[in-house]
């Protein structure tokens, strides 16, 4: 069992398993009853999102310097006790499931969803 980490939107793949939307807005346009069959997610979950303010700051990171100031204030917003409670269980649940979490970012490397991966890894998640 494992954690994919992916881009919303995207064609599934095999064994994916759950999808989980870690973002802030769920998609614009699409109606609330075709998230899951238009390969958005199936869940979502914006309480492991960074906030609107920090999300703009990322948007915006154009240098290393700046993306490594969004990162660092984006793991201080998960060390926050509920935040954490969530990483840890979808860590957990890499064990017992297949399931994937995502953003809608096209670059993985600058989207919270590359922080989350390392999050995630070090809580013991599961990869494939």
């Amino acid at each position: 069992m494992t954690i994919r980490i992916v881009r919303l939107g995207t064609d599934r793949s095999r064994g994916e398993g759950l999808r989980i939307g870690t973002v802030r807005r769920p998609p614009r346009g699409v109606p609330k009853d075709e998230y899951a069959s238009k390969n958005w997610y199936d869940v979502w979950l914006p309480n492991v999102a960074p906030t609107a303010e920090l999300m703009k700051v990322g948007q915006a990171a154009e240098s290393e310097k700046a993306w490594a100031a969004f990162a660092r204030k984006y793991r201080a917003e998960m060390k926050n006790p509920e935040k954490s409670r969530i990483l840890d269980l979808l860590a957990a649940l890499s064990h017992h499931a297949n399931i994937s979490v995502g953003c809608y970012c096209e670059n993985e490397q600058r989207c919270h969803r590359s922080i989350l991966r390392e999050l995630l890894a070090e809580r013991g998640a599961e990869f494939e």
